[in-house]
């Protein structure tokens, strides 16, 4: 298994380069897997799925107080079996399979009537599981009859279409902003509620499984780029759509029930993406042009005879003409004279030494991706 991990260390300044302008947004009325049957093979970046959780409900749900509880009985979550569901799976996966990228990941979110029967299906058909997330509620509707623990979670899982598949996965701008600590695998998101609710014109919910945009945010952000395909094979009211629009990716979904095709239409019409500068991927030292240290000397950044220091003046390297650095009597790159200094096997020069300015320390990785930037403007 191979990934893409897009992204600057965490000391390391930022280099940005231009979204995709232009996104397309279509929802296709008809069944998922008849109408996946026409989209070309291999022409899908990312999925996410939220098919029914054959919930298997038993007659009303209701309240202690004998209130009536509006849940899940629409007949597109019943199933007469068990198997009659595994079918219905398989088929729905096997046509996302066949239109997602071989660099493809997929999302499936559930509960726990469905998530683990999906789980196994999908490993059958080849999927590689990459994660399990938690979408823990911070707001679930409580256990009413107090014989269960209250359900206040789902489960998302994350996959991608080979085992040996070079997917996308944005470490470093999860990391960045999450205080550049590691993004976990669970996630504290509220419910869908309040104005982002769709309701119609009697006030009640148009989907009574309306998912919150700040959930397919997060898979959108982690596991794609601008410009990508998303492809949702049950649209619903649309979150998928908005949330791709939004951020800059085209979009293709499927939903059968016509109210619900309309709902998301007029949902994400509604959408103006973000500026691109808002939405420019970060990038990886690997992806980024090379800039060699002497590069720096020759523009005049730096001029010969200049002295570097680390981060606490305790040790100063004698820049040469040559693009080499002089520390004491020995003469080396930026990395070997900083892993001497340091007594280290090994050393990033560019975040170890430092320019002295009349504003104070400037970091000569500052002053590389000032040359990027116009390497990229350019």
């Amino acid at each position: 298994m191979v990934e893409s991990r897009r992204g600057a260390s965490a000391k390391a300044p930022r280099t940005y380069f231009e979204s995709p302008a232009e996104t397309t947004s279509r929802i296709i009325v008809g069944d998922c897997v008849a109408e996946m049957s026409k989209l070309p093979a291999s022409s899908v970046d990312l999925v996410f799925a939220d098919p029914p959780y054959n919930l298997q409900l038993k007659g009303e749900l209701k309240r202690p107080d004998e209130s009536h509880v509006d849940a899940v009985n629409n007949d597109w979550d019943k199933f007469s079996s068990f198997t009659a569901y595994d079918d219905f799976t398989r088929a729905w996966l096997l046509a996302c399979r066949r239109v997602m990228k071989p660099s493809a990941t997929i999302w499936v979110i559930g509960s726990y009537h469905n998530i683990f029967r999906v789980g196994a299906l999908m490993q059958d058909l080849g999927f590689w599981i990459l994660n399990d997330i938690v979408w823990r509620k911070s707001n679930p509707m409580p256990n009413f009859r107090g014989r269960r623990f209250t359900n206040a979670h789902e489960t998302m899982i994350w996959a991608a279409r080979d085992e040996k598949t070079k997917y996308t996965f944005n470490y470093e701008a999860l990391k960045a902003a999450n205080e550049d600590v590691q993004a976990r695998s669970d996630w504290l998101i509220p419910l869908c509620t309040g104005e982002e609710r769709l309701k119609g014109r009697d006030g009640k919910k148009v989907h009574p499984t309306q998912k919150p945009e700040s959930l397919l945010a997060r898979v959108v952000l982690s596991s794609s780029k601008p410009g990508d395909l998303i492809l949702d094979p049950f649209n619903g009211t649309g979150t998928t759509g908005a949330v791709a629009k939004r951020l800059g990716r085209s979009y293709v979904g499927f939903e059968r029930d016509k109210t619900y095709a309309a709902a998301a239409e007029k949902r994400i019409s509604q959408i103006l993406p973000l500026p691109g500068a808002a939405l420019a991927p970060f990038v990886t030292a690997r992806e980024a042009p090379r800039v060699a240290f002497s590069e720096l000397i020759e523009r005049g950044m730096i001029l010969p005879g200049t002295r570097l220091v680390d981060s606490k003046k305790k040790h100063s390297a004698l820049v040469r003409a040559d693009g080499a650095i002089m520390l004491g009597d020995k003469v080396g790159s930026i990395h070997r004279m900083g892993a001497l200094a340091q007594g280290s096997g090994a050393c990033n020069g560019w975040s170890f030494w430092h320019v002295e300015t009349k504003k104070g320390l400037r970091l000569i990785d500052e002053l590389r991706a000032q040359i990027r930037s116009e390497m990229a403007a350019g």
